[in-house]
């Protein structure tokens, strides 16, 4: 191992310890707006201060560049590019809304950090179970209905590609966005991956600012179900030309 590698793998077990540490400082107050969901608000905010904290103390921050201003008192489907654990943080940070949540795998229920939000204000799916999925994903048309914006990453997961490179996208969030007739919100993550890739245990991590680029609201007033695979198409598109694919 070379010592740059060394010291970005030391970095990454840094990152990984501010998680675990501002995790169980916030942990009492989490526990409490946990018990009901008219308090999931204050998990909100507590994962966006979880976020501030645990990576801005290892150096690491977030810029964010706005092709127009986001109204953010109107519900979005929000679908990231996908290339880092960091992911989660960027995306609490960048919405700046306490009705959100993110659906991420079924397993996320079982990490000591993700648990509590995954058991409570988010929603895990079981993609190995066609029913599973189906539930999870009318659960997910629920809250978007009810006026919560909804996080999924399109590609499904992080790729084992390095350096990465854009998977195809999942049809799921776009056919949910046409049935509840709200805007797609595309993330492009233009550097993430530089700075921590996937959970970092391979290639470590380092300090940096990650560049995050916000595109403009894609509508879907009108359209209809028919139109989902040209709604994902035009997302990928939309993200590919921006990191340059």
């Amino acid at each position: 191992m070379t010592i740059k590698l060394f010291l970005k793998k030391l970095h990454c077990y840094l990152l990984m310890f501010n998680m675990a540490f501002f995790f169980l400082l916030l942990y009492p107050a989490l526990s409490y707006f946990s018990k009901k969901p008219g308090r999931y608000w204050g998990m909100v905010k507590l994962r966006r201060w979880w976020a501030r904290l645990s990576t801005g103390f290892g150096g690491v921050f977030f810029s964010f560049e706005f092709e127009e201003p986001v109204d953010w008192s109107k519900t979005y489907m929000i679908c990231p590019y996908h290339t880092s654990n960091l992911d989660t943080a960027m995306i609490s940070l960048l919405v700046k809304s306490n009705r959100v949540c993110i659906m991420g795998k079924e397993e996320l229920t079982r990490n000591v950090l993700t648990g509590i939000y995954f058991r409570t204000v988010d929603l895990p799916v079981d993609r190995s179970s066609k029913i599973a999925s189906f539930r999870a994903f009318k659960a997910a048309g629920e809250r978007l209905k009810s006026g919560t914006s909804m996080i999924m990453f399109p590609e499904g997961g992080i790729e084992n590609d390095y350096p990465p490179k854009l998977q195809e996208f999942k049809n799921g969030p776009f056919r949910l966005a046409i049935e509840q007739q709200v805007p797609v919100l595309a993330v492009t993550s233009l550097n993430t991956w530089k700075v921590l890739w996937d959970d970092g245990l391979k290639y470590g991590s380092r300090p940096g600012i990650c560049k995050i680029f916000v595109h403009k609201p894609i509508q879907t007033e009108g359209l209809t179900v028919d139109d989902a695979d040209r709604l994902r198409d035009d997302v990928f598109r939309v993200i590919s030309a921006k990191i340059g694919a």
